[in-house]
């Protein structure tokens, strides 16, 4: 049988990938054929032509965010987050072999794979976590070319306008200035489509200058969607006029909403919280401060690249939009990088334990773990996720507190081992750099006691 599929996560590095290669394995094992279409951070690859829909029998979207699909119209469709493809692509292909072949039209597409109880509350998610996806290219760029501006000029940098440094570092800048609308503008993509991008947008812009930031963007991006929809839905027009609607209506009409809204509804209350939060953080210090470095760790840890990892890091990235160095950040990036660390590590120290397959991959996970992709563990907790989640959640929250403990702060997002001999990328270097081994060493330790040998 032949089968296509679509594979995008939020971040489009490890879990898009990770998701196809996973179910062309099943496939393969199977019998079937399978054309995977991967929507990364490198854009559209593998792209399924109108004879690969044709010659397929179902339609595979193993994504976390938005993904058009109005190119599979009267197709069946199995829709599942991109973990669950990695976790079980032999059922997801047999749950799709035994999918009846669907005989709606168009406008009555359904999809199949989610639970109508979780609709909403997935929905909710794939539009946060799409906006989120278009926004950390913009986080990424910004903050490695304020740190190359750092190397390059001098702590001072933005004191020589016109340097080679100082460009670098106003570019980074720009950079982070449109990140908070283009995460407002993309939620509302994911909600209502293109019509959605000028008011999400807007909304985000205003909530990057009235002090809401991030958070203000967020309800921005939700609030122009669902207002575009309304819209759409309530404002009926003469069919001769049906083409002023989204050329004229739409925008301006939900623009002016939005602008209403950020200033006299959403603005105030988020700017109010935005000012406590940041009142709190700046109090912290000493056990207070690692104390919130174990719960991001943990964080971190929790689902690798899910929801809950996603939010602490978001968290962390926000911290640094400003291009101040932030010790959320740098122990959210250092937690990240312990749990494939330390199953390398784990699968050294007791080969017994791990398969030659499982041995393999750990040897990949030196590289993902020291570029900051937390991912790579993910095989490995959901082969085992009593065992291995436990202990890399140990070794995280270690490296967390360890790194807020000392106020290692850090002014970019990603980058992982790589960034860290960039001058003034890093403050408290040394101790960052211990908290990373000592968090690596309890976690690996940990899993390799609890660990069963392979023949158990």
């Amino acid at each position: 049988m032949k089968f296509v599929a679509i594979t995008s996560c939020p971040t489009g590095i490890a879990h898009t990938y990770m998701a196809a290669e996973a179910l062309q394995v099943a496939a393969r094992e199977m019998g079937h054929d399978i054309k995977v279409e991967t929507q990364g951070s490198v854009g559209v690859e593998n792209v399924l032509t109108p004879e690969d829909l044709a010659q397929a029998k179902a339609v595979i979207i193993a994504a976390d965010t938005s993904v058009d699909k109005s190119r599979f119209a009267g197709m069946t469709v199995i829709e599942v987050s991109t973990k669950d493809a990695i976790k079980d692509a032999l059922g997801l292909l047999t749950r799709a072999v035994n999918a009846k072949g669907s005989s709606k039209s168009p406008a009555d597409q359904v999809t199949q794979g989610k639970p109508e109880g979780k609709e909403t509350k997935t929905g909710v998610y794939k539009h946060l976590m799409t906006g989120v996806s278009y926004m950390i290219p913009f986080v990424v760029a910004g903050g490695l070319l304020i740190a190359l501006g750092f190397a390059f000029g001098g702590i001072y940098v933005y004191e020589v306008p016109g340097s080679f440094g100082e460009t670098l570092f106003s570019a980074g800048k720009a950079a982070f200035a449109l990140m908070v609308p283009v995460l407002g503008a993309y939620i509302a993509f994911s909600i209502a489509d293109r019509p959605g991008i000028v008011p999400g947008m807007i909304g985000g812009l205003i909530a990057a200058n009235n002090g809401s930031g991030f958070l203000g963007a967020m309800v921005a991006g939700f609030a122009a969607g669902y207002t575009v929809l309304a819209i759409k839905k309530f404002i009926k027009l003469p069919k001769s006029l049906q083409g002023l609607m989204p050329i004229l209506i739409i925008p301006v009409l939900s623009t002016a909403i939005m602008g209403l809204l950020m200033v006299y509804v959403i603005g105030k209350p988020m700017t109010s919280f935005n000012t406590g939060l940041a009142a709190w953080l700046t109090s912290l210090s000493g056990t207070n401060a690692a104390l919130l470095g174990i719960i991001l760790g943990a964080m971190m840890a929790f689902d690798m690249g899910g929801p809950v990892n996603k939010a602490a890091y978001t968290f962390g990235a926000a911290s640094v939009a400003s291009g101040n160095p932030s010790a959320i950040m740098a122990a959210v990036m250092i937690s990240g990088m312990v749990p494939p660390l330390a199953i390398a590590l784990s699968t050294v120290m007791t080969k017994t334990k791990y398969t030659l397959e499982e041995r393999e991959a750990g040897k990949a996970n030196w590289a993902l773990g020291l570029s900051f992709i937390t991912e790579g563990a993910i095989p490995f907790a959901a082969a085992d996720p009593l065992r291995v989640m436990p202990s890399i959640m140990i070794g995280s929250a270690v490296a967390g507190g360890i790194s807020m403990a000392f106020g290692s702060t850090i002014i970019v997002p990603h980058g992982g081992i790589w960034v860290l001999a960039i001058p003034h990328v890093v403050t408290n270097l040394v101790p960052y750099i211990l908290a990373l081994v000592a968090g690596t060493i309890v976690s690996a330790s940990v899993l390799s006691v609890v660990k069963k040998p392979v023949s158990e």
